[in-house]
């Protein structure tokens, strides 16, 4: 493990669906790639299944949504069954946006990784990111 510490943390940043408001996702994809990992930005108006080929194809090791428009009940637990059916299980799945917190505690049971809401400190997100991959990269 200690041979893939120095890889270059590369994280997918995602919206799905119809919510076409992309100025949060792209200001956190401008901070993940200034505090140094490799970011890819899928632009607006994707499908859970774009985002997991994307992700798989990539090889990255996180998978970041952006969500504001009420649908993360159905986003987040799709991704995750698309990854389990691709049997793949070393990529974080985070991100943030409009999400009660009973619905986060829902989707944490799933398997879905913190969940970010407006105003967080991006540096508590870049730490977040940076500690789960240093913890699980298996590639």
């Amino acid at each position: 493990m200690a041979e893939n510490s120095d890889k270059t943390v590369r994280v997918l940043i995602a919206k799905v669906g119809l919510d076409g408001h992309d100025r949060g996702a792209k200001v956190i994809a401008a901070f993940l790639r200034d505090a140094g990992m490799e970011v890819i930005y899928t632009g607006l108006r994707q499908t859970p299944e774009m985002v997991v080929n994307a992700a798989i194809q990539e090889d990255v090791d996180v998978i970041g949504v952006s969500i504001l428009s009420g649908a993360h009940m159905t986003v987040f637990p799709k991704i995750m069954e698309l990854l389990h059916e691709k049997g793949v299980n070393d990529i974080l799945v985070t991100g943030g946006g409009i999400i009660p917190e009973s619905d986060m505690s829902l989707l944490k049971e799933m398997g879905v990784g913190m969940l970010f809401p407006p105003g967080t400190d991006t540096k508590e997100i870049v730490d977040y990111i940076t500690s789960w991959v240093n913890k699980n990269r298996t590639k």
